[in-house]
């Protein structure tokens, strides 16, 4: 295991050596740590067990901070100004795209009851903007549409995971005498998550503030209670039956616009250790779950991950977006770059001990094969896409995409 922790270790001083370059072109971080896993896996010097226990770990861990830093970085104000997009796609897309799913995936999935093709659909249902970072970090994009694809991955797992238990307790036939406590379940995730959440950051940036005005604390220490809160949110929101990553979401929500800049931290981790979290996390996927979901593929599963990505989300999108001053090209754009990654990962593993085992792995090797396919598929298109879409835009002088907005990310003061 050591020798695997090393060569782990010098891959990533190798690629952080290139990452600049690499940018640039279409091997993405996420594509290179499935596939140095996947790699790894064929040595057998890391313990599968050991590392799909890790998974659980770290997987959890880079979707609360992430979710809790990113949110941190969108300003409400010029979010209220221009916020039907992301809304839009949050709740009409998303059900839409569970519903469509669902009937698409039906054909493929004719010996398992219907609920199963609307688990799958729901799985395959949350994007990670982790994956689409060329597009959302690319300027030639404009920024209301880089703010839509970020607030929308960032509440959408939050939303999908009560879903997602509903149909797994109705998979396992757990909801045929107790249906209505698991409707109050999901209510309660919906609500409580969002409560504690907003809750914990605005109280929390006020307390930030304070302490910083007195001199009481340092920006290296700020840091380390920015993760705290973030964890803090996700765990309280638990003890209410609410929804943890939605928490974590409002809550760096919340904070950041509390603090209005004045935590360089927040910035600097997402750029850095939260990176690492985050290639940590594919690199355990490609190890531990990849090679054993690639030897499942068949032509049924490859069949629903592509009408996936090509069909359910972008017709769901569309939907969503008709009657808003959202341009056609902007539609498909936003349709397209919906990419699987880690929560769709995570709550399969999540579910999968929850539910008939037949079921359970079928479905946890589909939700890893979309992830892979995904990080191919929109890693290769979106530096291109990115740079092709914004100077269509520039060109076409789109009003209401390049409208001057405030900067979603305000430059951190010093102290």
């Amino acid at each position: 295991m050591a020798t695997g922790l090393l060569m782990l270790a010098m891959f990533t001083v190798c690629y952080t050596l290139l990452a600049k370059t690499l940018s640039n072109g279409i091997l993405t971080a996420p594509i290179l740590f499935i596939g140095f896993g996947v790699l790894m896996s064929q040595t057998g010097m890391f313990p599968l067990t050991e590392a799909e226990h890790l998974l659980h770990i770290v997987a959890e861990l880079a979707l609360i901070i992430l979710l809790f830093l990113d949110a941190a970085q969108i300003n409400l104000k010029a979010l209220r100004k221009r916020h039907q997009w992301p809304l839009r796609m949050l709740l009409f897309g998303m059900p839409l795209a569970i519903v469509i799913g669902t009937f698409a995936a039906a054909p493929f999935l004719t010996t398992y009851p219907l609920i199963v093709a609307a688990l799958a659909a729901a799985l395959l249902a949350p994007t990670d903007a982790a994956l689409g970072q060329a597009v959302v970090t690319n300027e030639a994009v404009p920024e209301r549409v880089r703010r839509a694809l970020t607030l929308e991955s960032g509440l959408n797992d939050g939303l999908a995971l009560p879903v997602i238990l509903l149909f797994a307790s109705l998979t396992a036939e757990m909801m045929q005498t107790d249906a209505t406590n698991w409707i109050l379940f999901g209510a309660k995730q919906l609500v409580f998550g969002p409560l504690v959440g907003g809750v914990t950051g605005a109280v929390g940036g006020v307390m930030f503030l304070a302490a910083k005005k007195r001199g009481m604390t340092t920006a290296t220490i700020e840091g380390i209670g920015a993760i705290a809160m973030a964890g803090g949110a996700y765990l309280a929101a638990g003890l209410v039956d609410g929804n943890g990553f939605i928490s974590a979401f409002v809550a760096g929500l919340f904070f950041g616009n509390v603090i209005k800049g004045q935590c360089a931290f927040i910035y600097e981790f997402t750029e850095s250790e939260g990176q690492m979290l985050s290639w940590g996390a594919f690199f355990l996927i490609g190890l531990a779950l990849v090679p054993n979901a690639v030897a499942h593929l068949d032509a049924q599963s490859l069949a629903i991950i592509l009408i996936s990505l090509f069909l359910v989300r972008p017709i769901a999108v569309w939907l969503s977006l008709t009657g808003s001053d959202a341009a056609s090209l902007t539609k498909l754009f936003f349709g397209w770059f919906g990419p699987r990654g880690l929560a769709t990962a995570l709550f399969a593993l999540l579910i999968v001990d929850q539910i008939d085992h037949e079921i359970g792995e079928h479905l946890l090797n589909l939700a890893v094969n979309a992830v892979w396919i995904s990080a191919v598929l929109h890693g290769v298109t979106a530096v291109p896409l990115a740079r092709w879409y914004g100077a269509r835009m520039s060109e076409n002088e789109g009003a209401a995409e390049m409208a001057v907005m405030p900067p979603m990310r305000p430059e951190p003061k010093t102290d």
